[in-house]
């Protein structure tokens, strides 16, 4: 009986589950290496059945209201002779009941690899493909791989190798390595089950077990058949080019201004003129009047030119007075500050829907509610709810929440990271982060993609959309909600519940999104993606200016998936033309306290050519303004004869010596295409991540941290090596 005339026996019998005969034949029909059993109605055709399969055999209870066998004492193991087989069908018979409909006989197959593969439906991303170590490990251990079907080959092989008890799939105790051909079978042919079959809706394989010899086979199955909930009506996807004209807008009306210090009205209203923006802006405020010394007109309809974009800050009850407004004096783009929709619960969604509902009738493209505002510093457009501004960039931040996006914000300016657009998208009742992604993908100006959220609306969408973004720019994550309380916080503030977390982080994986772990590796993430090139491996030579700092470093990056190859011979002797004779002669590279700026340069260049290293890593060259002006003030106080003009004049030698080495770092990556970035010795208020090279797409990068350094160039060779798969 071929699968779907299976199902439909199945389902028109009033099943939710196929047997486990059925289930290992659906299975097998899909490529799933399954054990060879027979069926018997009887216990003599049981015995019979036994001796033409041999033993030791397994005996199952076996019918369709049997799902759960071992709980209910169905299943005999390592039954040696007939009488043992007729004994157990006694016992198997009397536990069943009326329930069952005949045995089930198989092979006692052996083997100490145990392992579980399955398939089960997610609301937000459809059929999941599981993978994990099975047995009594399972639950204790939790060691389990996910992939959003479909699950190609390669996929399916990065899901065995993604397991931490991966070992156990080699050669083992004198059994061969599993052969991996069986294992990538089972995971590709249980997702196209999912995508062919809608109404398997969950399939369990455990154990699936790997023998003496290495075959990997389906000993137990169950399928589980059902109606998969209605899909949600999805929001229509919004035309990148509109989205785009919401960061370009010609002239802006505030309505809801105000002149009352704290008040939105006011503070976005400032925060724009002040930003420089150069289009028109319109006050509308019911009462009329002056604000700040501009006129205040009562409604829109009032104001004298056209309006590109309204920025509404009015309670949510009064917005729906806006629509025709707007739609009457073709006002075609809403930035809806105003909370009190989804956010609040079932009022504030039906609320929320409705107006959604009449500003598409209108024709009014609605980005909100309930968000901090836009910025675009490449049109000096500053509309959000702190005073920010960072500079023209190439990094497009999106977040779900308001306030950390503008945060973020805050701290790019300070960091010198420039920006190339940012909104918080606040409930996504229009525009969701799906459209964002689709609109900065056409973007020429983003060359990074910068995301916080808590939820998604359509994970499939989602999943897809990052993914086909990724191949051509990165796509860099921050997920709230990963523990229960951060699940009940996200459900509260944004008005939907976050995806299963492990599902989520199984699609990120897969569509290559660069997840970030907390709120500052987004930016340290950016300023890398946005300034360096990607690496072409994961080689890194070191260089430093103590040798501590270059064994911390070295710990780090293998820790992280990097190597530090060793110098070669040729190298070396280079090199000893540079340094004193008593330099390591390794890597890293200790400049033994040299600090005279051309042997930092002369010892990068010769790491840069060195075609065994494929990034370069320098620690402490940059950086050293507040130690050196500690010690200029320690001279000051106990050297009453040193030259003053001498000692002033250093802080401007040392400015102008990291301006320099800045560029020749720029100036090497441009030639070898290889990433360098670096650590400072020490803080100072004057220290930036980013240092701009006038013409150059590349930047100098410096953190803070060497774990900030090379957790930054990891996920950069992590991102390549995605592509790379994605590409072939």
């Amino acid at each position: 009986m071929d699968a779907a005339a299976l199902i439909r026996k199945a389902k028109a019998e009033g099943r939710t589950a196929l047997t486990e005969a059925e289930s290992k034949e659906l299975l097998r029909q899909f490529g799933v290496p399954v054990v060879k059993e027979s069926i018997a109605a009887t216990p003599e055709e049981a015995v019979a059945k036994a001796e033409e399969i041999g033993f030791p055999v397994v005996l199952k209870g076996l019918g369709a209201r049997l799902t759960h066998k071992t709980e209910r004492g169905l299943v005999r193991l390592n039954l040696k002779d007939a009488g043992e087989v007729r004994q157990a069908a006694a016992e198997v018979a009397g536990s069943a009941g009326a329930d069952l409909e005949g045995y089930l006989i198989q092979p006692m197959l052996s083997g100490r690899r145990e392992f579980v593969a399955g398939l089960f439906h997610d609301d937000q991303f459809g059929p999941v493909v599981m993978f994990g170590l099975g047995g009594i490990f399972t639950e204790a251990l939790n060691d389990v791989a996910f992939r959003i079907a479909p699950v190609d080959e390669k996929e399916a092989g990065e899901m065995i190798d993604e397991l931490r008890s991966r070992k156990l799939l080699g050669p083992f105790r004198g059994e061969p390595a599993a052969v991996r051909e069986r294992l990538v079978r089972t995971l590709t042919g249980l997702s196209r089950l999912g995508l062919e079959f809608p109404d398997v809706t969950e399939v369990d394989i455990n154990p699936l077990l790997v023998g003496p010899d290495g075959q990997a086979t389906a000993v137990d199955a169950l399928v589980i058949l059902g109606d998969r909930p209605a899909a949600k009506t999805p929001n229509p996807p919004v035309d990148p080019v509109a989205i785009a004209k919401l960061f370009y807008p010609r002239s802006i009306a505030f309505v809801g201004a105000s002149g009352t210090f704290a008040k939105w009205g006011y503070m976005l209203f400032c925060n724009v003129a002040a930003g420089g923006f150069k289009g028109p802006i319109y006050l509308v405020n019911a009462k009329g009047g002056e604000i700040a010394g501009r006129p205040a007109f009562k409604s829109v309809g009032e104001i004298p030119g056209p309006v590109d974009l309204a920025v509404v800050t009015i309670p949510a009850e009064k917005v729906f007075d806006l629509i025709p407004q707007f739609k009457e004096k073709c006002v075609r783009n809403m930035l809806l500050i105003t909370s009190g929709f989804a956010e609040t619960g079932a009022e504030g969604r039906r609320l929320e829907e409705e107006l959604v509902r009449q500003a598409r009738e209108a024709g009014i493209l609605i980005l909100g509610p309930n968000t901090m505002g836009i910025c675009n510093p490449h049109d000096a457009l500053f509309c959000c709810g702190s005073n920010v501004l960072p500079k023209p960039g190439t990094t497009t931040l999106v977040s779900q929440s308001g306030n950390l996006g503008v945060q973020l914000l805050g701290f790019a300016e300070h960091e010198g990271i420039g920006i190339r657009a940012f909104c918080g998208s606040g409930n996504e009742a229009m525009i969701t982060i799906e459209d964002y992604m689709e609109a900065f993908e056409v973007d020429e100006l983003t060359r990074t993609v910068v995301l916080y959220l808590e939820s998604v609306k359509n994970g499939r969408r989602f999943f897809e959309s990052a993914r086909r973004v990724g191949r051509k720019k990165p796509v860099v994550l921050l997920k709230g909600g990963r523990t229960q309380a951060g699940n009940r916080a996200a459900a509260s503030h944004t008005g939907a519940l976050a995806s299963n977390l492990r599902v989520f982080d199984a699609a990120a994986r897969q569509a290559g999104i660069v997840v970030a772990e907390q709120p500052m590796d987004l930016l340290d993430l950016s300023a890398a993606f946005s300034s360096l090139p990607l690496p072409r491996g994961n080689r890194v030579g070191l260089m430093t200016l103590g040798g501590g700092w270059g064994v911390v470093a070295s710990d780090l990056c293998v820790e992280n998936g990097l190597t530090i190859p060793d110098l070669p011979p040729d190298l070396i002797s280079r090199i000893d033309e540079i340094l004193p004779p008593y330099w390591s002669r390794s890597n890293p590279i200790d400049l033994v306290g040299k600090f005279n700026p051309k042997i930092a340069m002369q010892v990068m260049d010769e790491l840069v050519k060195w075609e065994g290293c494929d990034a370069v890593l320098h620690l402490g060259i940059v950086g050293r303004m507040a130690s050196v002006k500690q010690m200029i003030r320690s001279i000051h106080e106990v050297d009453p004869v040193m030259d003053r003009k001498f000692l002033d004049a250093i802080p401007g030698a040392l400015v102008e010596f990291e301006n320099r080495f800045t560029i020749h770092m720029v100036h090497l990556m441009e030639k070898s295409g290889k990433p360098i970035l670096g650590v400072n010795l020490l803080p100072n208020e004057n220290a930036r991540t980013i240092m701009d090279v006038e013409g150059s797409p590349y930047k100098g990068v410096s953190f803070l941290t060497p774990e900030r350094s090379v957790k930054a160039l990891a996920r950069m060779n992590a991102y390549r090596q995605w592509r790379e798969r994605e590409e072939k």
